[in-house]
């Protein structure tokens, strides 16, 4: 069957740039940027949606279960960059948000031939992952029609899973095989077909709503502090020093002396700070507020 997208707003020729290529360099970033100012106001319309989803993460991660992004190419990349920054942000494992792209790791630096169009492989993926009803599947195709992410959805919800879907054309595929459609219509690209660019610029903005939302949600933030960043070199030390300081009102050299002797934990050593109290009734105080500083606080 020959594949139609004249439908498809993100196929479409976009009339404000009809001469891209008599253009000077400073008329197409004029034009590109103006085109870019164009994606929040069209994610404003779908704020609720958004909300659902980072809820659904939340209450997935509330009884155990995990985040899944799905996409190909631009979309599974975006899933898959998403993913990876959630475990030095917000200290979390790095199985709690899964980034699948079609065509596997090989597929984030180079294009695999046909990955996309697996039906099969999707399922595979999340079966490769022990995929279980306790999980949420979020379906990323800026088309809305791909069938690695269709396939995944189909699978997702034959285990009992949760889904959504987020593409940037309405009535989509994937927006009708999920639980949730998250259609953000961003319209035609500078560049013809090119996906990568305001739909991709959306894209990675939901991502970013759905998964610090989520975050915060389950206690991974005191106020609008990273509370669980992990330190991995002299920039976040410095920078956890700074939220227990920035938290707490002490000095460096105290904020390091209660880091140390929370174990590096920025989270145990505000507690330990704000509720004067040892290490180990810091750590007893989080784990009875399940993570939450503000609530351990009050305890």
């Amino acid at each position: 069957m020959e594949l139609n997208l004249n439908g498809m707003t993100t196929e479409r020729r976009n009339p404000r740039t009809m001469q891209l290529d008599m253009m000077s360099e400073l008329e197409i970033v004029t034009a590109m940027n103006d085109e870019d100012a164009r994606v929040p106001l069209a994610i404003a319309k779908k704020l609720p949606e958004i909300a659902q989803a980072a809820r659904w993460a939340v209450e997935a991660f509330e009884q155990g279960g995990r985040l899944f992004y799905m996409g190909a190419g631009t979309s599974g990349r975006l899933g898959v960059l998403d993913a990876a920054e959630c475990p030095p942000t917000f200290g979390v494992d790095p199985g709690m948000v899964v980034g699948l792209i079609a065509g596997g790791e090989e597929a984030f630096i180079k294009a695999v031939e046909g990955a996309e169009d697996s039906v099969q492989l999707a399922e595979d993926d999340l079966r490769s992952h022990n995929l279980t009803s306790k999980d949420f599947v979020v379906g990323i195709a800026a088309s809305g029609r791909t069938p690695y992410v269709l396939g995944g959805l189909a699978y997702a919800r034959s285990v009992g899973c949760r889904t959504a879907a987020i593409a940037c054309n309405p009535g989509s595929a994937v927006g009708k095989a999920a639980d949730l459609a998250i259609e953000v219509e961003v319209g035609p690209e500078v560049l013809t077909g090119s996906t990568r660019l305001k739909s991709g610029t959306a894209q990675k903005l939901i991502l970013n709503m759905i998964s610090t939302t989520s975050m915060v949600r389950t206690g991974k933030a005191y106020q609008n502090l990273m509370v669980d960043v992990m330190q991995t070199n002299e920039k976040l030390h410095t920078r956890a020093e700074n939220i227990v300081m920035d938290a707490t009102g002490v000095e460096r050299a105290e904020a390091r002396a209660a880091i140390d002797a929370a174990g590096g934990s920025v989270k145990c050593a505000i507690t330990m700070l704000l509720a004067n109290c040892t290490a180990a009734e810091a750590q007893s105080r989080l784990d009875a507020a399940n993570g939450h500083v503000r609530t351990a606080i009050g305890l």
